[in-house]
């Protein structure tokens, strides 16, 4: 009977059709425990990737950091050392970069250590520089080290002169790293605000025609024999990294004149003095003529 009504009307397959729409929540509450304990394990295992490769990614992105770092302070320092180079003397034979260890800048001492000494070359009273104008010189050498004395030390003086009028004086350190004072002027010298300093090349250190400072001040006091000028190094001597030590050619005319007891320490030998020629006597035709002046007359009166 029941195959002839499924037959002809199919009613087992509607029967089977509610069966199944009754038994499917009995077969997801039997299947679920699998279900939920394999989407566990899936998320744990995800959870766990994830985690070291964010781990992963964080230690490639701190690698990388690290040699931007690298390669930014390498950059720095080679466009510092191009500019160092780019800023030597016309006179320089020889130079050597040197890395600043030590910055003491107080009132009383304007003084670098830098990572270079006699095993370099280094010698006593040698010229530093930076890519803009001039530091100072060496004091102390050490096998490995030296020690500097920048130009606004109140014991360090630089002979300069004005560009603009060529007048000669010296450059006095004030204990300040912006600031120095020219205290020999005349009060009529023609100084004014804005004028460069340079090396004049006397003092047998520095070369000549090196850029210092430029005048910042000059006040002319009236009745005074003096005149108060400062002046501003050109070099940035608050944020120094790299200097630069310079050797000089010594036959160059603008290089430094070293004394040696009074005279100079080098010079040329066949230069000897010569007789002066015998002056010849004028002819009597071209002679001038004197003509006699005569006496004033005295009033009687």
């Amino acid at each position: 009977m029941l195959m002839v009504l499924d037959r002809r009307g199919g009613w087992l397959v509607q029967a089977r059709y509610y069966l199944n729409a009754a038994a499917y929540p009995l077969q997801l509450a039997v299947s679920s425990p699998a279900q939920a304990w394999r989407w566990t394990q899936q998320a744990l295992t995800a959870r766990a990737t994830l985690e070291s490769q964010n781990a992963a990614l964080r230690a490639r992105n701190h690698d990388l950091s690290v040699k931007a770092m690298r390669f930014e302070a390498l950059a720095r320092e080679n466009a510092e050392l191009r500019a160092l180079r780019t800023a030597l003397p016309p006179i320089a034979d020889h130079w050597l970069a040197a890395e600043v260890v030590d910055v003491e800048l107080n009132g009383l001492r304007q003084r670098l250590l830098i990572n270079r000494g006699a095993h370099n070359g280094v010698f006593r009273g040698q010229a530093v520089m930076d890519d803009v104008g001039l530091l100072g010189q060496t004091t102390r050498i050490g096998p490995w080290s030296a020690e500097v004395i920048l130009i606004t030390d109140p014991e360090h003086a630089v002979p300069v002169q004005v560009e603009r009028t060529g007048v000669h004086t010296i450059a006095v350190g004030t204990g300040d790293p912006e600031s120095l004072v020219l205290p020999y002027l005349p009060a009529n010298a023609d100084v004014k605000a804005g004028d460069l300093l340079v090396t004049s090349g006397l003092g047998g250190v520095f070369p000549q025609g090196y850029p210092v400072a430029r005048i910042a001040a000059a006040r002319h006091d009236a009745g005074q024999t003096s005149t108060q000028i400062r002046a501003t190094p050109l070099a940035r001597l608050t944020a120094l990294h790299e200097v630069t030590l310079v050797w000089f050619e010594e036959s160059h005319p603008a290089a430094p004149v070293r004394l040696t007891d009074g005279a100079t320490a080098a010079g040329n030998g066949a230069l000897q003095r010569q007789p002066a020629p015998p002056l010849e006597p004028l002819p009597l035709s071209s002679a001038p003529r004197l003509t006699p002046v005569p006496p004033p007359q005295q009033d009687d009166q």
